[in-house]
């Protein structure tokens, strides 16, 4: 059974996670699908943007507990299955910041724990309007702390530490208030929302796109004087780029830039 599917259309790929009967846990199978699905998309030129969603009645449950449990009864408790468990996890969320195009979470019902992740990690959000979203490991023993990586780099930290202690869930009006998500909108216009976003972004000039998400992330980790030093550069490469040096003339003459 194919727990993950892949549709182009327009320069945009959509990867919708099928696993509805597990709320598209993040099982060893569906860690290696999303992998493998990055990876195939990032080499792919004509793919833009990238959506993300899943199918039923959860965006994503976080970790496969029932899988989790059946690894803590290797000879040494389970802690070699469990590092390479979350050593894997990190791995392909940061395939998704690391690809060239923007990926976009599409996401309904709830989104928790390593799902949560998901979403921050994503560089987009666009949520149904009673979505809830939560790292509520705490309630069951388990800190969510490689959730917690993504979520304090998309919210205030205190904001974050709330619940990531209490395991309070929060609803859309407060995770876009945030800035966990872009913003809400009807259940009815989440997938032409989701859609219109994207097609927006796979309209701009991919090398453009791609300069700029990777610069985006990497700045965000130096200093401000290091990182006006670094994006400078970037600059610099963006402008010497053909194609840049065809929308600014295409702006300036007042046409349509022609990228093909």
């Amino acid at each position: 059974m194919t727990i993950l599917h892949r549709d182009d259309t327009d320069g945009i790929a959509t990867l919708t996670m099928d696993a509805p009967e597990r709320l598209n846990a993040l099982s060893d199978a569906m860690l290696a699908e999303l992998q493998s699905g990055f990876d195939a998309i990032a080499d792919d030129r004509d793919v833009r943007a990238v959506i993300l969603r899943g199918t039923g009645k959860a965006f994503c449950a976080g970790h496969d507990l029932k899988e989790m449990q059946a690894g803590r009864q290797a000879a040494d408790g389970g802690a070699a299955y469990f590092a390479d468990l979350f050593g894997r996890c990190a791995t392909m969320m940061q395939r998704i910041q690391s690809l060239p195009q923007p990926v976009i979470a599409q996401v309904h019902g709830i989104a928790t724990a390593a799902g949560c992740q998901l979403v921050a990690t994503c560089d987009l959000a666009i949520a149904a309007d009673e979505t809830r979203f939560g790292v509520n490991g705490v309630n069951i023993g388990l800190f969510c702390s490689t959730p917690m990586v993504a979520l304090t780099r998309n919210i205030p930290r205190k904001s974050a530490f709330e619940m990531l202690t209490t395991g309070r869930f929060i609803n859309t009006r407060e995770a876009q208030e945030l800035g966990l998500i872009n913003r809400a909108v009807a259940a009815s216009d989440l997938d032409r929302t989701t859609q219109d976003l994207a097609a927006t972004i796979a309209a701009k000039l991919p090398v453009a796109v791609k300069i700029g998400k990777q610069a985006f992330y990497a700045q965000a980790q130096m200093t401000t004087a290091e990182a006006y030093a670094y994006t400078g550069d970037v600059m610099v490469q963006n402008m010497l780029d053909a194609q840049t040096n065809e929308g600014i003339n295409a702006f300036l003459e007042k046409r349509d830039p022609d990228w093909s």
